[in-house]
């Protein structure tokens, strides 16, 4: 990279990447935090800008992702409750009990569930994954680009 790199550049690039972890903390903090952080130091360098757009470009691409993903699955497993769900019994206030018979599986609803968790732990790591590469670049003095990201800021 660039000879005029200074340990504070580099510093302020690494923690931009290392503050999206606040979303771990208070909801949106991924968004808010590194945002706040970019927007302080970016006329001060333009590799401390670079990083700033990446990990906040990275963050609403996981954002959008994981949206997506939710707008298939949603459809997806209530489609498949009304197939399987085939009588219905009136939902029971004394005892809070909704009876169904002929063809309700919950070995399928598991499938279902096992399925939309490994979607959340595969988010979850390439998040994890990702970031502390990229926070580890920019403490080397690298312009990391985060692979499958929408440049939403340019």
């Amino acid at each position: 990279m660039d000879s005029t790199l200074t340990k504070h550049d580099k510093n302020v690039a690494m923690v931009l990447h290392a503050t999206t972890f606040s979303k771990y903390f208070f909801p949106f903090g991924n968004f808010i935090v590194p945002l706040i952080l970019w927007t302080m130091y970016k006329k001060e360098s333009e590799y401390i800008d670079h990083h700033g757009k990446e990990a906040i470009n990275f963050q609403l691409s996981l954002f959008c992702y994981k949206l997506i993903a939710t707008l298939v699955s949603f459809p997806l497993f209530f489609i498949f409750k009304i197939q399987n769900f085939s009588t219905w019994d009136v939902f029971h206030f004394n005892n809070i009990s909704i009876n169904f018979n002929d063809g309700f599986n919950a070995y399928n609803l598991s499938f279902i569930a096992i399925i939309v968790g490994i979607g959340h732990l595969l988010f979850f790591a390439v998040n994890i994954t990702y970031t502390i590469v990229a926070a580890m670049r920019a403490n080397e003095g690298e312009k990391y680009r985060y692979p499958l990201t929408f440049r939403f800021i340019k």
